[in-house]
């Protein structure tokens, strides 16, 4: 918890237990934290620098901990220091790239990134440099990453930058692939279905763009990292409409219903959801962990809440009474 200010798991254990304790000496603060002595003593030392603990004046070899509201303050109130200092350069450094680049040679709007754990990184790098939006097409065939990287997507949610995914079905056909479609729609994200995906996709503020050069199996894994360009344009041309023909999934959610209405349940509204993205009855089940007969007749007995006779005019009034979405 205390890593953002430069302790380590040990020298917060010993902060802490100097806290809980008030003073203790170092071979007594060592076997509570289950460390060599010579150990305990450099943790100590570390957190003396810090202004965090302090040797007793009153007992020589005994250690005291300062007070967490003056101490982590003061620490505190450096690291944002350090940190608007740090802001102001980017901000510098951004400015004087874009004066020297105004005209950009044709050469630096395209960067190949090659090799698995440099294209996995230059991809997580591209989510948390995202300041307002991030665009992803996703395949039902994985390359180097599967999808947006679960740990960037939600640093990125956090800071408030907003997501547009179109997963290819045969997404939600993979092992964990219907718990991460849960998991970004609870994040907040928006996510379309479609039948096919052209390519895989990431776009970062509409000014940077990431797409694989190699297919998959391929002896060493590539990417063409796309910066501001009419290159850019396309692509980000190419994902607005996949995204327009793609239909919005909803799981778990329902809409606002009129007082005395028979709402759905969770399942009710992730068999209708999964349905309407193109999936077949056994499909469903399968991902749920269903029987087929349970879908079949849970969706029968939609149809009988809704007074409808076929599957079509269920997606209508699904539609209609905020079930689902367009």
């Amino acid at each position: 918890m205390l890593g953002a200010i430069g302790l380590d798991e040990a020298q917060e254990s010993a902060y802490r237990a100097l806290v809980a304790l008030g003073a203790a000496e170092i071979p007594d603060l060592a076997h509570r934290l289950t460390l060599g002595v010579p150990q305990t003593e450099r943790v100590l030392r570390h957190l003396e620098r810090h202004g965090l603990a302090a040797q007793s004046s009153a007992r020589p070899g005994r250690w005291v901990a300062a007070p967490p509201g003056v101490a982590l303050g003061a620490l505190l109130t450096q690291q944002r220091h350090e940190l608007e200092q740090a802001e102001l350069a980017a901000a510098l450094l951004a400015e004087e790239y874009r004066a020297e680049a105004t005209e950009p040679a044709v050469h630096d709007l395209v960067e190949v990134v090659t090799g698995a754990s440099a294209v996995a990184h230059r991809f997580v790098q591209l989510q948390l440099g995202a300041v307002e939006e991030v665009c992803a097409l996703v395949t039902g065939q994985p390359q180097v990453v599967s999808g947006p990287d679960n740990e960037a997507e939600e640093q990125a949610a956090v800071r408030g930058v907003e997501y547009r995914v179109v997963l290819e079905r045969d997404v939600l056909a993979l092992p964990a692939g219907l718990a991460e479609a849960t998991s970004a729609l609870e994040r907040g994200e928006q996510i379309r279905v479609t039948g096919r995906v052209p390519t895989k996709l990431v776009v970062a503020d509409r000014n940077l763009a990431m797409v694989p050069l190699t297919g998959r199996g391929s002896a060493e894994p590539a990417a063409l990292v796309v910066h501001a360009s009419g290159l850019l344009e396309s692509l980000m041309g190419l994902f607005e409409a996949v995204w327009r023909e793609a239909l919005p999934l909803r799981l778990g959610t329902a809409g606002t219903v009129a007082e005395g209405e028979t709402v759905p349940d969770t399942t009710d509204l992730q068999i209708l959801s999964l349905l309407l993205s193109g999936m077949t009855d056994a499909s469903v089940a399968k991902h749920l962990d269903l029987g087929l007969r349970t879908v079949q007749r849970r969706v029968k007995g939609l149809m009988e809440i809704t007074g409808v006779t076929t599957r079509l005019q269920l997606g209508w009034h699904a539609y209609e009474r905020g079930w689902v979405a367009r």
